[in-house]
């Protein structure tokens, strides 16, 4: 049974769903991507609302270009970086395996700049080393990395070289004390603060393909941080990159009412951020653990899990 502070979340977003079948990042705004897409995840993770769901999908297809991608807005095509949100929404419809096929090419063939690093002292990472970007023409970073690692995994594409490589990327771009910025490690020699969401994304995108000594540093970081975390972009990401890795906390759903008791004060949490967290919720095992279907060419998390869990005693 939905606790009812989640049945809620979930009311709520139904309610905003705009004529044409988007969802808006905030009620009374027109439809975007990626709230359209964390929407669908959230709503078809609680099996809530078959048809809305299937309106959004809808909706994202109409939405798509011919090359494959998803654009933030008809005025910013470069900014693409909704794409494998979309993928992820579309992993539930059959109706949607073209546009899908489309939107997994596009993301094969999406690299950034890449280039040598001129000046390591300037910046710590190898700027080589290809993984996504927010952006056409411009450097990668760990989230649209982490994104775009996600759905071609979804897609049963794990073993991919262009998903390999962004692998390579984040554990090259992980900070030296544990932890991922937004994709720098050193700035003029000072190594800069973990973010939570940032590392969530990077552990959810590497469970099942890194071992764990490589990421045990930033698990530590997530399971310190996590008591803390109240913005549901945070706390949705860590639990979702700690479940990953079958590091799951037993007061997930503590944690979560929590961070929706604080809109009483704050006012309404947009919608991507609110339908991250009532995924983190639901996942068992970090995001895929949503889909019906298991990803192929995976690692199930038991194969790390045992070792990690040792964090909890």
């Amino acid at each position: 049974m939905i606790q009812e502070p989640f049945l809620h979340s979930l009311e709520r977003m139904k309610s905003v769903q705009l004529p044409n079948g988007g969802f808006p990042y905030h009620a009374g705004e027109e439809a975007r991507p990626d709230a359209t897409a964390w929407a669908i995840i959230a709503l078809s993770a609680y099996a809530f609302d078959r048809e809305s769901c299937n309106r959004g999908r809808a909706h994202l297809v109409s939405q798509q270009a011919k090359d494959g991608r998803l654009s933030i807005s008809p005025a910013h095509s470069e900014a693409s970086w909704p794409t494998p949100l979309a993928v992820l929404a579309w992993q539930e419809s059959s109706q949607s395996h073209e546009a899908q096929s489309r939107a997994t090419d596009y993301l094969i063939g999406l690299t950034g700049q890449h280039f040598p690093n001129p000046d390591p002292s300037i910046s710590g990472h190898d700027t080589a080393i290809r993984g996504w970007p927010w952006t056409a023409d411009t450097h990668s970073w760990v989230i649209p990395t982490g994104l775009a690692i996600l759905a071609l995994q979804q897609m049963g594409l794990g073993t991919h070289i262009r998903v390999v490589e962004g692998q390579h990327m984040l554990v090259d771009r992980q900070l030296p004390h544990g932890g991922w910025n937004y994709g720098n490690t050193f700035v003029f020699g000072k190594e800069l603060h973990p973010l939570p969401e940032s590392t969530g994304v990077a552990l959810q995108a590497l469970a099942g393909a890194t071992p764990i000594h490589e990421v045990q540093q930033s698990l530590d970081y997530l399971l310190h941080e996590l008591p803390h975390l109240r913005t549901p972009l945070s706390l949705g990401w860590a639990l979702l990159g700690l479940g990953a890795w079958g590091l799951k906390p037993p007061n997930t759903e503590a944690l979560a009412l929590a961070s929706l008791q604080r809109q009483e004060r704050y006012g309404p949490y947009p919608l991507p951020s609110l339908a991250l967290l009532l995924c983190a919720v639901k996942a068992s095992q970090g995001l895929h653990s949503l889909f019906n279907a298991s990803p192929r060419e995976m690692h199930s998390p038991s194969t790390h899990a045992s070792g990690a869990r040792s964090f909890f005693r």
